[in-house]
């Protein structure tokens, strides 16, 4: 896809967050959410394939790419990319299930992917999402409820939960708690907050505990993604409580 303007952005909405940028080697790292990674051309020229590499050691090449949740996998370098990371609770995840299988999918039809296409659907709940899913997911966007009794409060016992979770999300409640915590770090970062400051915003032990969870979801650290958490145009809220 083309896209207009140069230089990094971050931007987290309703049921996504989306990164506009170059990207260095990652580790290998799994997701809360669904990642789409779309090529960039510039000038109405194609920069390249976006290449993903699954832990088996296959290598996917194609102008888009979609990554389901907690499937291992990293991305080669890439001079300008456009990644979407999606909520696997919001509309818009029930159109990736749609489109891709168990692991990393090529998806020639997503190549325009533009945030205009995901905002709409990420602000609305998934199709048969479980009442008691979601009334766990929103207590656990707090990050005031502990693990331990949720199910409970819920009417479901811990084992249920658990299952619900893993069939409806593909995700356990854990790591996308996990991952609501690195969407609020990332925001108090692009307010202009020291990592350490970002670290206790989002609910970390400290410093080294967010930049080892932010490797391990995203693949990147703290310091990779500050210039495009506050590069112009790039803004982030705490989409969590909007989309459950």
């Amino acid at each position: 896809m083309e896209l207009t303007g140069t230089g990094p952005r971050f931007t987290v909405g309703p049921g996504y967050a989306l990164y506009r940028g170059p990207l260095a080697d990652s580790a290998f790292h799994r997701h809360a959410a669904f990642q789409v990674a779309v090529a960039v051309a510039v000038a109405g020229e194609r920069t390249g394939r976006v290449v993903i590499d699954d832990a088996a050691g296959a290598r996917h090449r194609g102008p888009a790419i979609v990554v389901p949740p907690m499937v291992r996998h990293r991305m080669a370098p890439v001079r300008d990319v456009l990644v979407f990371y999606v909520d696997p609770h919001c509309a818009f995840a029930d159109r990736l299930r749609r489109q891709c299988g168990e692991g990393v999918t090529v998806a020639p039809r997503l190549d325009g992917l533009t945030e205009r296409d995901v905002r709409p659907q990420g602000a609305l709940p998934a199709a048969g999402l479980d009442p008691r899913l979601r009334a766990a997911m929103a207590a656990l966007a707090d990050d005031q409820v502990p693990l331990e009794g949720l199910a409970a409060r819920v009417g479901l016992s811990p084992q249920r939960l658990r299952a619900l979770a893993q069939r409806q999300l593909g995700v356990p409640l854990a790591r996308w708690r996990s991952w609501q915590r690195l969407a609020r770090a990332a925001a108090a970062l692009g307010e202009g907050r020291s990592p350490a400051e970002a670290a206790l915003a989002g609910g970390f032990a400290d410093q080294s505990h967010f930049t080892r969870w932010m490797r391990e979801l995203t693949g990147l650290t703290p310091a990779q993604v500050l210039p495009a958490l506050r590069a112009p145009g790039s803004s982030a809220v705490q989409p969590a409580r909007r989309a459950v």
